[in-house]
């Protein structure tokens, strides 16, 4: 029970740690401390835009002492404009330090996931209890039944259940199986039946717990390609408004105007990118932080933009469209056999066939007879099923013997009886694999008694998936080793754009590259260690948790629920952390345009009183104008902090539709806003009659 209460714990845990809202009171806490410690000057470097409004808080806090001393009546002004400085530049760490608040609030929870645990290390048949931190690559350890998975692996021998709960939040087991797509284990994951043999393939300190953890912290976090090029547009803008408001002090002493340092200040730091500037990182972090609440852990904040940019998804039929096993679903006897005759063959036939698909037929046989399976006969000889053969069977005492496996392999048993495969049979294999199934031939002695059908079963919701995927202008591509003629009945019922059957992993590879030769962003999900090289020379590889290692380690994207629908999830984040990107930065960009008309006039109307018809918004005194905006500007920024970490909400629509969108909202807003909120804090400053 206690170990049962653990589990659920963790699982709440893990839920409230997403779930908690944008401004919780602990997070908060730890950002203002943060955004405080951020000030160090060799950290603000990496933020081009708050380094120049931090210099310029510095400088005017300078002037303010001096002011100090030599008591001077712009006092109160040069007090104001520092103190909102410092403002702006807080704001602006306060938005980063949150969004890795949450980011580092989830790694808290992955913290304690992991714990150090005992294992049952295996060395040459012996075993030996050890501490999890001393397992290496390579080791072999034994896990029981309520027993914790002490690191990760691939499962070597054995099956087994095992709750995930605490790395993905869902309380369902699942099976871990050796010699499948579906060998792969966590550590801090538990086995709950059974018990399984696992070699480990991470030493200590590099689980995936621990590069999850690490990611998440933002330890190893690297802007993206679009964060770095809009990081140096935004530096170039910084430099050319420093440049313009540096020739201001020039050209005001010979319109008479004396321009103080303080107001230089105060108009670069409001006509530069500081809306943007404050938000880029913040919105990159979250960006990561809700790929991994929707459980997906992003290798690097690339991968999470790339992704909404994808052209085409490649998916892996067995596993990701389909369940996975295949089962027996429908008896289909030639002329003159009965449907009882063909189960009870077919169920002879099975003993040798220790597959999911090979029991799949013995229940069938069970459900359609009506009774168990029947009992190996002793002196019995069982055939067993390989994949070299492709058959199994059972050979009786009595001289009776059975076959079901292949078409083509029962047809080459078949001609070695010396015997004939009917004519009828190839219209019934035809029929099978024309509705999507698979078709077993199953044969008594020399005669072929008809076809037993393995479907495979769709994913629940997968259709309208693909429906949502394709209203995001995306192309969806089933990838499977069947024949063409089942490839294209799944196709056809699952809903994907196009097929490639009876494929080897060599033509996945080439497919990807000849896709991205043409210019396309190719995304691929898979989980087994055939898929590992299209999951690596993919723009975006997605593994699921449930495959091998190999896998895992090639693609750039681990899907922790291992669920194939999960991608448009995964898209709809990039995409909305482009646009979430592209709406601040049309907005940052509008406001400024906005500024201009509050400061400018302000700053010239007494010595050129033409410029008072520029003051469109009426503003009081050229202080109280300046200090308006600087306050707006200041203010802003906490205020768009809720759309930076939890994004502009996606709704899937071309990439036209997005721009005037955003044009609209974000542009016309942006524009708005300022002529508004500088008004009302002008209003606000003439009523207290401070400047």
């Amino acid at each position: 029970m206690n170990i049962y209460n653990e589990h659920i714990q963790a699982k709440l845990e893990r839920r409230r740690s997403r779930r908690a809202s944008l401004f919780e009171k602990d997070l908060v806490r730890i950002a203002a401390i943060q955004s405080v410690v951020m000030l160090k000057p060799w950290v603000m470097a990496q933020n081009p835009v708050m380094f120049i409004t931090e210099i310029g808080a510095v400088i005017t806090t300078l002037i303010l002492v001096m002011d100090l001393l030599q008591h001077c009546h712009d006092l109160l002004y040069t007090l104001a404009v520092t103190v909102i400085l410092w403002a702006t530049v807080l704001f602006a760490n306060f938005a980063e330090a949150l969004a890795e608040a949450r980011g580092k609030a989830q790694a808290d929870t992955l913290k304690r996931t992991r714990r150090k645990t005992l294992a049952r290390r295996v060395i040459n048949g012996l075993e030996e209890q050890v501490s999890s931190d001393e397992l290496r690559e390579g080791d072999v350890v034994l896990v029981k039944a309520g027993e914790i998975i002490p690191s990760d692996g691939e499962v070597i021998e054995g099956a087994a259940t095992v709750d995930e709960s605490a790395i993905t939040g869902e309380s369902a087991p699942v099976v871990r199986e050796a010699g499948g797509d579906r060998s792969g284990v966590t550590g801090g994951t538990r086995v709950l039946s059974d018990q399984i043999k696992i070699r480990i393939t991470a030493g200590a300190g590099q689980s995936f717990l621990d590069r999850m953890i690490a990611l998440v912290e933002g330890a190893v976090r690297q802007k993206t390609p679009n964060e770095l090029a809009l990081t140096v547009t935004l530096a170039g803008l910084t430099l050319a408004f420093l440049m313009v408001t540096g020739a201001l002090w020039p050209i005001g002493r010979f319109f008479g105007v004396d321009l103080p340092i303080p107001t230089l200040i105060a108009l670069l730091v409001c006509l530069i990118p500081t809306t943007i500037g404050a938000l880029l990182a913040a919105i990159g972090l979250a960006g990561m932080d809700r790929a991994l609440s929707a459980n997906v852990l992003a290798k690097s904040g690339k991968a999470v933009e790339l992704a909404g940019d994808i052209d085409t998804l490649l998916l892996d039929k067995t596993g990701t469209i389909t369940l996975g096993d295949r089962q027996a679903t429908e008896y289909f006897p030639l002329i003159g056999v009965t449907r009882t005759q063909l189960a009870e063959s077919a169920m002879w036939a099975s003993f040798g066939d220790q597959t999911p698909e090979g029991k799949s037929i013995i229940k069938l046989g069970e459900e359609t007879l009506g009774s168990s399976a029947p009992l190996e006969t002793p002196g019995a000889k069982v055939i067993p099923f390989t994949a070299q053969s492709r058959l199994s069977g059972l050979d009786l005492p009595d001289g009776r013997s059975f076959r079901k496996g292949a078409p083509d392999a029962i047809y080459a048993y078949i001609q070695g009886q010396a015997a004939s495969f009917p004519p009828a049979l190839q219209a019934l294999v035809d029929g099978v694999g024309r509705h999507g199934g698979t078709p077993i031939v199953v044969a008594e002695g020399r005669d072929v008694l008809g076809v037993v059908a393995l479907s495979d079963v769709l994913k629940s919701g997968i259709r309208d998936r693909f429906e949502r995927l394709r209203a995001m202008g995306l192309c969806v591509v089933m990838v499977t080793g069947d024949n063409r003629l089942t490839a294209a009945a799944i196709a056809k019922e699952a809903g994907v754009d196009d097929y490639i059957a009876e494929a080897k992993p060599e033509d996945k590879l080439e497919y990807i590259r000849r896709e991205q030769r043409a210019g396309r962003l190719i995304a691929m999900m898979g989980d087994g260690t055939n898929d590992a090289p299209a999951l690596a020379q993919a723009d975006i590889g997605i593994a699921m948790n449930s495959g091998t290692q190999a896998a895992k380690e090639a693609g750039n994207m681990v899907d922790l629920d291992s669920d194939p629908t999960k991608l448009i999830e995964v898209i709809e984040i990039g995409k909305q952390l482009l646009m979430t990107r592209g709406a601040l930065t049309t907005f940052s960009i509008a406001n400024d345009v906005a500024k201009y008309f509050a400061i400018i006039p302000a700053m010239f109307m007494l010595a050129i009183p033409q410029l008072a018809a520029l003051n469109v918004m009426g503003l009081a005194t050229p202080q109280s104008a300046i200090l308006s905006a600087l306050i707006f500007n200041a203010i802003i920024i906490p205020l768009l902090i809720p759309v930076a970490i939890k994004g502009v909400r996606y709704r899937p629509m071309g990439a036209d539709s997005i721009l005037r969108r955003n044009l609209l909202i974000y542009g016309l807003g942006g524009v708005i806003a300022p002529f508004v909120g500088i008004k009302l804090i002008d209003m606000a400053l003439g009523l207290i009659r401070l400047f």
